[in-house]
């Protein structure tokens, strides 16, 4: 089952042009500059913005083309924006039984319930608004959009009116959600970090176009794309837990590819993480090496190599499935006479658990 997204929107100087589809499972990051037509997408989405022969098709249901438009209160989404915009006269229980009378549906107290034990807010439902913090506001208005029963949960940078220590607060939240709720969410962000902890597809707009879409892994990893070409260019690695070491605090952790050693607090055999890996910390070796303090060093294929500038180049490297970014200096990859097709050895100097 897929969402079948073709929008024309004239604004002004601006034109959305969208074709495409987008995965109905899991999240999937509207990502780009400020201006490539994010909201504006989200929007259109959720039946707010005309647009010229538009056409959503969410399954089996049409939602707009062929003389079909529902308007946006028949369309089953819940919409989070980046203000969480709640009720001042309410209290929070307040707040979210207005989503639950919008949605008039049996199973909503059901899902009202598991949404206010997975953002845990059980304890603030007799608080108003302003007794909340910033990061409690926006988990109370996610479970009010929640309380509707949606098909799909549209949020539009719901952190980015947060700061860094409340959106290190939400996110746990946020994933929890994603992670126990079986519809699909759609996801605006220019935050590459909340993309990469939270999203498992990505569509990248650039000026009202998509750029690129596909797995959000694949296309931080694309040579052809920008994301690979930053300063902080990443690999997102999913992997699972195989072993705690108590005595030194590192799990081990295995993926499509090998296995690495991270530092971590403690973690459960079996459970699900994902590895942030900075193209910086990869260097590459033509024989796995020695007497070395690098604990992770991992068989690879050169996939493609691409200069940067005078000084720098990123490889491209390619463990069974899994892409890994190598940025080494133009000097290493004449000495090492790197080409592709190689099998080198990837040296990977650190790696973070994003979850």
């Amino acid at each position: 089952m897929t969402i079948a997204v073709r929008f024309n929107i004239q604004r002004g100087e601006f034109a959305l042009n969208i074709d495409t589809v987008i995965p109905e499972t899991g999240v999937t990051a509207i990502f780009g500059p400020s201006g490539s037509g994010k909201t504006t997408l989200l929007r259109a989405i959720a039946g707010l913005e005309h647009a010229d022969n538009g056409y959503l098709k969410v399954g089996d249901a049409l939602w707009q083309g062929n003389g079909v438009f529902l308007p946006t209160h028949q369309r089953k989404i819940g919409y989070v924006f980046q203000e969480p915009s709640l009720f001042s006269h309410l209290t929070v229980q307040g707040n979210i039984n207005y989503g639950v009378a919008r949605a008039k549906d049996e199973s909503s107290a059901v899902v009202l319930q598991q949404a206010i034990d997975l953002l845990g807010i059980e304890h603030l439902l007799k608080r108003m608004p302003w007794q909340l913090s910033g990061g409690e506001q926006q988990r109370v208005a996610i479970a009010r959009a929640l309380a509707t029963n949606p098909s799909m949960l549209l949020l539009d940078e719901p952190l980015a009116a947060l700061g860094d220590d409340q959106k290190a607060d939400i996110l746990p939240y946020l994933e929890s959600v994603y992670q126990q709720l079986d519809i699909p969410v759609l996801y605006v962000s220019h935050s590459r970090n909340e993309v990469a902890r939270l999203a498992d597809h990505m569509l990248l707009l650039d000026n009202g176009e998509i750029k690129a879409s596909g797995k959000m892994s694949e296309i931080f990893t694309a040579l052809d794309l920008p994301m690979a070409h930053q300063s902080r260019a990443e690999s997102i690695i999913k992997a699972s837990v195989s072993h705690y070491d108590e005595e030194f605090g590192l799990a081990s952790v295995a993926f499509l590819g090998g296995q690495l050693s991270v530092a971590a607090e403690p973690l459960i055999v079996g459970s699900k993480v994902r590895l942030q890996v900075l193209a910086r910390d990869v260097s590459i070796t033509l024989e796995p090496q020695k007497n070395t303090s690098i604990l992770n060093i991992i068989p690879v294929t050169i996939d493609a190599i691409v200069k940067e500038s005078k000084s720098q180049m990123t490889v491209r490297l390619i463990a069974d499935e899994t892409a890994l970014l190598s940025r080494i200096t133009c000097k290493s990859a004449y000495n090492l006479n790197l080409k592709e097709g190689d099998k080198v050895y990837a040296q990977v100097k650190t790696a973070a658990l994003l979850t």
